[in-house]
Parts: C-alpha cells; structure tokens; sequence
C-alpha cells in the first residue's frame, strides 16, 4: 500500500514536470514565430543577422545555463528551483511588451531564454522520485514536454493575426504577455502543490560535484544528445526554409510540414523511455543511431539533373561518310541507326529517371577510320527528390531522434546516480548547444556547397561517429571482461 502511495505521488510530481516543461518549451521557441511576424508586417526593420541573433539568444541561455542549474537542482531540490525558474522567467517576458528597439529585445530574450534551463531542472527532480526499472518511461514521458515547440507553431500565428485585427501595430504585445501569465500560474501551482525532494546526505561541495564532468562516459553522452536534441531543434527552424526553397511551398504549408516533423518527435519520446526500460538503453540507441545513418544517407541526395557522357558510336570500318541525319550515319552504303533525343515530362517521380541520346560529331564528304567516334553519348539523369518521399523521411528520423532523447537520459540515473542534476545539466548543454549552432552550420554549408541537403551530410557523419564511438565504447567494454566470460560459460558448461 504505501509502495502505491509513494507512486501516486510520483506520477503527480511528473505530470506537474511535464506540464511546466511543456509550457517552458513553448515559451522558449517564442521569438522563432514571434519576430518572424513583427519583421514581415514591418514592426521592426531588424536586418537578417539582428534577426538570427533574436532567434538564437534564447536558445543559447537555455543551453549554458544548465549546467549551473542542474547543480542547484541536485543541491536544494527540484521544487523550489522550478518554481523560482518559473516565476522569474515570467518577468522578462511582461517587459517584453514594452520592447521598443533590438538592444531591450535582445536583453528580454537573454533572461526569459533561462527557461530552456527547465530541462536540466526536470530530469534530476523527476529521476529522483522512480525506482531504477521506472527510469526511463518516467524521463521519457517528462521529456513530451518538447511538443511545446509545437503548440507555439500552432496557436501562436493566429493568436498574432487575431491580436493584430483592431491595432496592426501594437497588437502583438498581448501574446508574450500571455506566456507571462501562463508561466507566473503554472510557477504557483508548482509553489503549492509539489513536494520537494533532493539526494539524501549531499554535501558534496560544487568543485566535487563538477568531478564528475571529467569522465568521457558524460561527454559521449553529449554527442549523442547534440544529434538526437540539438539537431532536432536545429531542423525545427531549418525546415520551414527548407520546404519553401526546394519544394516552393507556401509559407503555411512548410510550417505545417515543420511541425509533422517535430511533434511526433516530441511525443514518441515517452514510447522510447518505455523501450529503453525493457531493451536497455544500449540497444535503443544502437538502433537510433544506425537508422540515423541510414535515413541522413537518403535525405542527402539532392533534387538534381545530372548531363554525363553517355554510350557513343563508332565506325566498323574505314569510310567517307555519305549522309548525316539525328537519326542515323551512313558510310559509304551502310546506315548506322542513331538515339534521338526524347523530351521527358516526368514530375514527382519517387525514382530518377534517365534519357540517353547520341548527337553527331561528323560531317558529309567526311573520311573517317575505323573506331572513330561519329556521334557522342550523352545521357541526362533527373532526380526529382519527391516532397511526399522527403516528407515521410524527414518525420522517420524525427521519430529515431525522439526515441534516442528518452534512450540517452536513460544512461544517466544507472552511470551518475547521485549526479544527475549536474550530468544531466551538462548533456543538456551540450545538446542545446547543437540546437543553436546547427542553424549556423547547416547556413555555412549550404552558402559553400550550394545545395540544400549539404546539411544531411553533416548528420549522416556525426551519426557515423557516434555510432563507431558507442560500437568501440561497448566492444572494449566486453573484451575487459571477456575473461570473467569466460569462466561463467566454463562453469555452465561442466555443469551440464
């Protein structure tokens, strides 16, 4: 009985989690949509650096500062750093309404960015509250929170639009004072109704705490999180761009594709804490890994048209050639049939499709030799890339990376149990960190390489390296105890 009671209390201090994680998350993406729409409608003339800047401040104070965070966490406990997180973090986003030029903007998105913190925060208060064989479907579920960059996609536009109907110029204030009010009710709620709870005799100074930060376990885990969280923010925002310039959909439709890419990512993430738990959490993230190196080698083909030398023709005898057409070569009285070129009106097709043509190289009155070339091949490939096929690949790996999320948070309570807090705040940053340079990479890429899918090449090769590093990590890992093994199976076996 008192088992069901302390889980009833559990699940209770998991939904308060996820609910302020979600709306923390929400919050977070805000300036994505939000300064998108005042520069469209000509509210502010920022330039395009001002508004990259604008876009990628938040994410980067929710990023390094949760490590800071994670440490509190682990020190004072969940409860009160939520609920002070929560309630300060609402501050900045009510002055945000009285932004009247980029430097106050700026400085606003600098401290309601801290919200992204919720993270670090969360996984420590939420691992401390289940058992180990709960690990993961509890951290999974807490991590749904992420769907909150989706409701921010939804209901933010139109809220916009609705604001903006009686005053176009000042009515986009009322949104982030709503944020505000949300984030101010769920900080009290948090206040009233969560118990806290920290690690028991923890009174490691911050210096042996951050000890733990030496070991490369936690920063392997980083690299897994930069791919499975940080480029999952990255492709939050790159996609919409993505969409419109490949595929010239309109600006809704590339959010709405935006969007099936991040919320199943953001849901699913509770079924991969759930296979974690029954699989373990290595398997789930070889899986991961290696359906990320296969779909990012899909997604990197490019839509292209490719013109390459194709299968000519040659003389079978010496000659003077007599008569030239598009579709054959006569020497002396022979007439060699030639390939005409076919004008193929081929759209959306899931495969590349392939004309081949030969265009003559000689002329009449002309003696030629045996072997000569008298009409060059040319062939032309058309790959058309299909949106739908891109569509439904784009959404695979956005559900591989939603698993992986849940799968590497898994690690961290059976590695670090009584450091969550400050390894979790660490992969964390870690992770947050690719949400911001991702953008930064993918633009560097695709300004160097002129291609759109430049950007998949950088994810099939980071998925290799840290496929090969967790492959290499695990086979050093059997081979040290291979001996031990092998006296386990010797014993087994003279039993029989």
């Amino acid at each position: 009985m008192e088992n069901n009671n302390s889980l009833k209390q559990s699940h209770q201090i998991l939904l308060l989690n996820t609910l302020a994680f979600t709306v923390c998350f929400a919050c977070w993406t805000l300036n994505g949509v939000l300064v998108t729409f005042l520069v469209d409608n000509g509210i502010f003339n920022w330039t395009v650096i001002q508004v990259g800047w604008l876009l990628g401040i938040p994410i980067l104070t929710g990023s390094i500062m949760r490590l800071p965070i994670g440490i509190l966490t682990d020190k004072y406990g969940g409860k009160y750093v939520f609920s002070t997180l929560l309630l300060l973090c609402s501050i900045p986003l009510f002055l945000l309404a009285l932004a009247d030029s980029f430097i106050i903007f700026a400085i606003l998105s600098f401290f309601f960015g801290m919200v992204g913190t919720s993270f670090a925060v969360g996984i420590g208060y939420t691992s401390i509250w289940y058992p180990k064989e709960w690990q993961g479907r509890a951290l999974g579920i807490f991590g749904m929170g992420n769907a909150g960059a989706a409701i921010t996609t939804f209901v933010a536009p139109s809220l916009l639009n609705h604001f903006s109907i009686e005053d176009p110029q000042n009515g986009w204030k009322i949104l982030p004072v709503i944020y505000g009010i949300t984030l101010l009710i769920i900080g009290l709620l948090f206040l009233i109704f969560a118990k806290n709870k920290k690690i028991e005799n923890h009174n490691k100074t911050v210096y042996q705490m951050l000890g733990s930060l030496k070991s490369v376990r936690v920063w392997r885990f980083g690299a897994y999180y930069f791919l499975v969280f940080g480029c999952f923010v990255a492709y939050s925002q790159w996609l919409l761009p993505n969409f419109m310039s490949v595929y010239q959909t309109s600006l809704v439709m590339g959010g709405m594709f935006a969007t099936m890419f991040s919320l199943p990512s953001g849901v699913i993430r509770a079924f991969g804490g759930y296979l974690s738990d029954k699989f373990g959490a290595r398997k789930v993230m070889y899986w991961v890994l290696s359906s990320s190196v296969i779909l990012s080698a899909l997604l990197m083909i490019p839509k292209m048209d490719i013109t390459t030398t194709g299968p000519g023709v040659l003389a079978t005898k010496k000659g003077t050639i007599t008569r030239v057409s598009d579709t054959n070569v006569t020497i002396d009285s022979k007439d060699i049939s030639l390939n005409k070129k076919i004008e193929k009106t081929i759209e959306n097709s899931i495969f590349p499709t392939k004309n081949s043509w030969q265009e003559v190289v000689v002329k009449e009155n002309q003696v030629v030799k045996k072997k000569e070339l008298l009409a060059k091949g040319i062939t032309a490939i058309h790959f058309d890339a299909n949106m739908w096929v891109y569509l439904i690949l784009v959404i695979l790996i956005g559900i591989s990376w939603g698993i992986g999320k849940a799968a590497v948070y898994k690690h961290i309570p059976e590695y670090f149990p009584t450091e969550v807090g400050i390894v979790g705040g660490m992969v964390g940053m870690i992770g947050g960190l690719g949400g911001f340079f991702g953008p930064i990479i993918f633009g560097y890429l695709l300004t160097s390489t002129g291609i759109w899918s430049s950007s998949w090449i950088f994810i099939l090769l980071f998925s290799l390296v840290c496929l090969i590093w967790m492959h290499r990590t695990v086979t050093k890992i059997m081979n040290e105890k291979q001996p031990h093994l092998a006296k386990v199976m010797e014993r087994e076996s003279s039993k029989k």
